[in-house]
């Protein structure tokens, strides 16, 4: 009797076994199924199957949300939805960074939400938000000492300490005039997102990387519009200093000046949209 227990019992923990082991590899199967389909979508669409799917919302308090509503213009381009999926993405993206304040800034509520509200804006149409090159934000009163190049700074990215730096003066007034096509943050955070681009191979920074690739081709073989955007007032010639500099400031002109970008330069202004998959009312 004991001896016909210990075989059934054998037995039956050998099912639950391969049971788990089916259902492990059946899992395995259907992820990389899904992969392989999806990334054969983004190749021909240039956009990912999905971007927002959540469970459960994240939710900013009430001080938080008041500022978002009384100093982020984008946020009220938003419809109820994407303001909702907006506040998410801010209250991980502040989670999930290390705030520093240096020269006896001290962090405040302003700081967090407004700086990742930066970052989840220009990610707001990426499935990955986090921009994992970034681990801290450092943040000081105004310019800065710069020990890379020994000089004084408004902002800077280090990829090797996973450290974005801002003035938050500086910070402050990139916000100021929307129309002028200078903002620190997004500056800085573009050049993050440029990297993380070319190290990760997510969906996003696939597209990305691949979208600037596209538009790099463009440019280069396309003479006549390459001498229109060298001519053109309506790039600062910062823009022309290397290729990080390029995408910094093109994208600082897509978020401010969209109708002026799209109407001066539309193969351009196409790239950057697929390269951002921007898909907000305005743009």
């Amino acid at each position: 009797m004991l001896y016909f227990l210990i075989i059934e019992t054998y037995t039956l923990g050998s099912k639950v076994i391969l049971g788990i082991l089916f259902a492990a590899l059946a899992y395995l199967f259907l992820h990389y199924a899904f992969k392989m389909t999806e990334m054969a979508y983004v190749l021909k669409h240039k956009k990912p199957l999905y971007n927002h799917f959540y469970i459960f919302l994240k939710q900013l308090n009430e001080s938080q949300k008041s500022i978002l509503k009384n100093q982020f213009s984008f946020y009220k381009k938003l419809s109820d939805k994407e303001k909702k999926y907006f506040e998410h993405r801010v209250a991980l993206f502040i989670k999930d960074k290390d705030f520093i304040g240096r020269d006896g800034n001290r962090i405040t509520d302003e700081m967090k939400v407004l700086i990742s509200a930066t970052a989840v804006m220009l990610t707001f149409g990426f499935r990955d938000f986090y921009i994992g090159v970034i681990s801290k934000i450092v943040i000081y009163p105004n310019k800065f000492y710069s020990n890379t190049n020994k000089a004084y700074h408004r902002g800077e990215f280090n990829p090797k300490l996973k450290a974005l730096v801002l003035s938050w003066d500086d910070f402050k007034a990139g916000f100021n005039d929307g129309k002028d096509n200078l903002n620190l943050g997004i500056h800085e955070f573009t050049h993050a997102i440029h990297i993380n681009s070319i190290k990760e191979r997510d969906v996003s920074s696939t597209i990305f990387s691949d979208s600037f690739k596209e538009l790099t081709k463009l440019l280069s073989t396309n003479e006549a519009l390459r001498n229109r955007l060298l001519n053109s007032d309506y790039f600062r010639k910062y823009a022309f200093t290397n290729q990080f500099e390029f995408v910094a400031v093109i994208i600082e002109n897509f978020i401010e000046t969209p109708q002026e970008f799209k109407s001066q330069f539309p193969k351009v202004y196409a790239k950057v949209k697929q390269m951002l998959n921007f898909k907000i009312a305005g743009y």
